[in-house]
């Protein structure tokens, strides 16, 4: 009798995105190739993007796809440029992001991760993933809605703690950070927080650059046409002063520019 030899095949990793941007210049350094993956948990008052809520909907892609698709963009990158996987929430996609980035490394593009950090655990075998991912992750989008977790949990749906245990991690463990807060009046926009929030950045290390993204309501189309009732309705972004007052707080100044280095 002949033998049966059988062969297994691996199926690829596969990615849920809702979009895509190809010349992002505000999702990490230089120009930039940005998917925005589907699918988040939290449901920030401030979501200018409900159409990525949703879990297991959008596009399904395979890695190699992207990066196809991305390269053909690689021009325009110069020595900063690259990859920026955005949400929703990216790292609902864990095992679809470490095989984009590790593929992405070995082909040399610069890798950047936008998340807030809500997915974060030490538990196995999640933590080893995301260990894994760092690896080759040349730097972190972190929004930190929130720094008091009573006002967090009110603005998002979740308290803040696996966020800032994210951040504590990637701080000792030497990942670079660009940390974001959204200025929203009544949400966010008050001296105590800011003060907190800023005190709180200080002490960490390996971040490069803050920014205050100010609240704009161009969202609120997209909530009306998919039935949504907006949360915060009647108020209006917040103005120029309270903006430099939120920048004087995080002390923004002693961290903007992105450093010049080669990636590897």
């Amino acid at each position: 009798m002949d033998s049966v030899i059988t062969k297994t095949t691996t199926q690829p990793v596969v990615g849920y995105v809702h979009s895509i941007e190809t010349f992002g210049s505000v999702d990490g350094p230089g120009i930039r190739y940005v998917a925005f993956l589907q699918g988040c948990r939290m449901r920030c008052e401030f979501c200018h993007n409900p159409d990525t809520w949703n879990i297991g909907t959008g596009d399904e892609v395979t890695s190699d796809e992207i990066l196809e698709d991305a390269s053909k963009y690689r021009a325009f990158w110069g020595k900063q440029g690259g990859i920026t996987c955005s949400g929703g929430e990216s790292l609902l996609q864990i095992d679809f992001l470490i095989d984009l980035f590790t593929k992405a490394k070995a082909m040399g593009i610069n890798t950047c991760l936008d998340t807030c950090g809500q997915p974060f655990t030490y538990k196995q075998p999640w933590f080893d993933k995301f260990k894994r991912l760092m690896a080759v992750t040349d730097v972190s989008l972190v929004d930190i809605k929130q720094i008091d977790t009573d006002r967090h949990k009110r603005l998002t749906g979740f308290n803040n703690e696996t966020v800032l245990a994210m951040i504590q991690y990637m701080s000792e463990n030497g990942h670079h950070m660009w940390i974001r807060h959204v200025l929203v009046p009544e949400r966010t926009d008050f001296d105590e927080n800011l003060k907190e929030l800023g005190d709180y950045i200080s002490k960490l290390h390996n971040v490069d650059k803050v920014e205050i993204l100010p609240y704009h309501t161009m969202g609120i189309v997209k909530y009306e046409t998919l039935g949504i009732d907006y949360p915060l309705r009647g108020i209006e972004p917040p103005t120029h002063d309270r903006v430099v007052n939120a920048e004087n707080y995080l002390h923004i100044q002693n961290y903007q520019g992105w450093r010049d280095f080669p990636f590897s």
